[in-house]
């Protein structure tokens, strides 16, 4: 199969997918882009989704990456459009029934198991990112400790990939 319809493809699933949120996606992302298709590692997916987070602008800047990684340009709009496309046309049509439904109580109830559902989808991918990059007992003890710190603290996201950087260049 080409690989711009295969990105197309992948892209366009998981853009209809993306329940509570584009990280909810990663580890079907990364098992397509690394186990299925071998375009990548684990280790280049998750440093595509590092720079992907670093950088301003929505957090899912890391499907373009994946697309430029895997096919250049063609393959960064090829894979923008399938991501961005079929989900912001779908959510543009439920929107209206959505609002025209608000007062109904199995639209809370609805909302209600999406919650824990998102949640678990957003462990799964945070699991994923760890375990692609924390090769070493050194990584991994950074890892636990930016993540202890933002749950007890919540300090800013970027003293965290700061600190987590200088530890990282100190201790590996």
């Amino acid at each position: 199969m080409n690989t711009l319809v295969a990105l197309a493809l992948i892209f366009t699933q998981l853009s209809l997918l993306a329940f509570g949120g584009g990280n909810t996606i990663l580890p079907e992302m990364q098992r397509q882009v690394v186990q299925v298709h071998g375009w990548m590692s684990a280790q280049d997916f998750a440093a595509l989704f590092a720079l992907a987070q670093a950088a301003p602008g929505p957090n899912m800047m890391v499907v373009p990456l994946v697309g430029w990684h895997v096919a250049g340009w063609s393959g960064l709009l090829v894979a923008s459009a399938a991501k961005f496309g079929p989900s912001s046309l779908l959510t543009a049509a439920v929107l209206g029934l959505w609002k025209r439904f608000r007062d109904r109580p199995w639209r809370r109830v609805v909302q209600a198991g999406l919650v824990p559902m998102t949640v678990g989808l957003v462990a799964a991918s945070a699991v994923l990112i760890t375990e692609a990059t924390a090769t070493r007992p050194a990584l991994a003890g950074i890892a636990a400790a930016a993540a202890l710190l933002m749950l007890l603290l919540k300090p800013h996201p970027l003293w965290l990939l700061g600190g987590g950087a200088l530890a990282g260049l100190l201790l590996a």
